[in-house]
């Protein structure tokens, strides 16, 4: 799994080399640009939804009370910072939602930048059929609502598994690395179906190589980290990066 995480970061750069030795940059920006203030928009308003539920549950759990009570700071630390993690998947869960989202709306232009890459890879004339765009945009939604209920289960679990001391620290590792998987997946699907995959051998597929699937995602988190430049650029080239890496391991 670690050699196909590896192959999925690499093709990062590829596709970076591939946009612009053929100049696919305005199926690049556009969308990136709608993606971007989406982002921004969605992030201010769960930062803000994910504070109050921390307070909420605090004030009527009690805990901030007892805490005081005890008086005892290496308790207060504790429960300070399993409210950071908790924090923290509460905004991985939202950003996972804001996803879906995402990837439902813009299901038709990956599924055509994905079957431009692969038409220029095989040299093969590329023609935009409509009708095969619509089918995988269809398909490409029912596998995004798939895995959001899978994902929204593992979430909750983690969630509940953050409000205990010491051993919800690791709970926000856990929850990127199914964020990413998950992301990565539906980015791979669409040359999946393309090689006429039903969605159950398409699922079968990716499971077998979830390394290329962890890997595609966690470069598109990390791009997030390069601010406006990262969050337009971030979308466009995972689709790509995941329709390259899928030719080092064709089965």
């Amino acid at each position: 799994m670690l050699k196909e995480i590896v192959i999925a970061i690499q093709s990062y750069t590829e596709a970076h080399r591939f946009i612009i030795k053929n100049k696919l940059w305005k199926w690049i920006i556009i969308p990136g640009l709608v993606y971007s203030i989406l982002f921004v928009v969605s992030m201010y308003f769960f930062g803000k939804s994910a504070t109050a539920v921390i307070e909420y549950l605090t004030h009527t759990t009690g805990l901030d009370g007892w805490i005081q009570k005890f008086r005892n700071g290496f308790l207060g630390f504790l429960f300070a910072f399993a409210g950071i993690v908790l924090w923290l998947i509460l905004i991985l869960l939202y950003f996972s939602l804001f996803k879906y989202i995402w990837l439902i709306v813009g299901s038709p232009i990956f599924s055509y930048l994905s079957e431009k890459t692969q038409s220029i890879i095989e040299e093969k004339e590329f023609t935009t059929d409509f009708r095969q765009l619509l089918k995988d945009a269809v398909r490409g939604t029912r596998l995004s609502l798939r895995n959001m209920l899978w994902q929204t289960v593992y979430s909750i679990s983690l969630l509940l598994l953050s409000l205990f001391p010491v051993i919800g620290w690791v709970t926000p590792l856990i929850a990127l690395a199914v964020e990413c998987y998950y992301y990565g997946f539906s980015m791979m699907d669409y040359s999946c179906e393309r090689q006429k995959l039903s969605a159950s051998q398409s699922v079968e597929f990716i499971t077998k190589h979830k390394g290329l699937a962890i890997g595609n995602g966690l470069v598109f988190y990390l791009m997030h980290v390069a601010i406006l430049v990262g969050w337009v650029l971030a979308p466009a080239y995972a689709v790509i990066a995941a329709t390259l890496s899928l030719y080092k391991v064709k089965d």
